[in-house]
């Protein structure tokens, strides 16, 4: 219950400082979390927590997309203030030199040497970032240093 109970207390300053948006935000990911808890029937780790948050903030990316190309900005805005207060929980990912890095490390020690050995590279990669990687990132970078 780390990120539940930093979470909560955010919530409850958020609410004395009257910022609307803020409480509405932490609110709901209170509420994801609590149902999360009582889905699995147990208290959540740290690692499930953050998980949740990562979704949380993975839909937030994948609606503001939407909003754009939909042209409604208003909306655009008020998912990309709920992904700052959600990214505020979230680890530093790495930056995409340092991804890059450790894919070339990676495609070395699997001896991966053509695109088709990208199952091999792609596995490695996340489970050596464990969390600080993005996907989408990684695999853009795989992609390039084995074609």
């Amino acid at each position: 219950m780390y990120y539940y109970n930093r979470i909560q207390n955010d919530m409850y300053s958020a609410m004395k400082s009257g910022n609307k948006e803020k409480t509405a935000t932490l609110r709901t990911i209170l509420s994801i979390l609590k149902s999360k808890r009582i889905d699995k029937q147990n208290e959540l780790s740290k690692e499930d927590e953050l998980k949740e948050l990562r979704t949380f903030a993975k839909q937030r990316k994948e609606a503001m997309a939407m909003y754009q190309n939909g042209g409604r900005n208003d909306l655009v805005q008020n998912e990309k203030n709920e992904l700052g207060v959600v990214e505020s929980y979230l680890p530093k990912m790495m930056d995409d030199e340092s991804v890059k890095q450790l894919v070339r490390q990676i495609i070395i020690e699997t001896g991966a040497s053509k695109f088709s050995d990208i199952g091999k590279v792609m596995p490695q990669v996340m489970k050596v970032g464990k969390g600080l990687i993005d996907g989408k990132t990684a695999q853009k970078i795989v992609r390039e240093l084995l074609s």
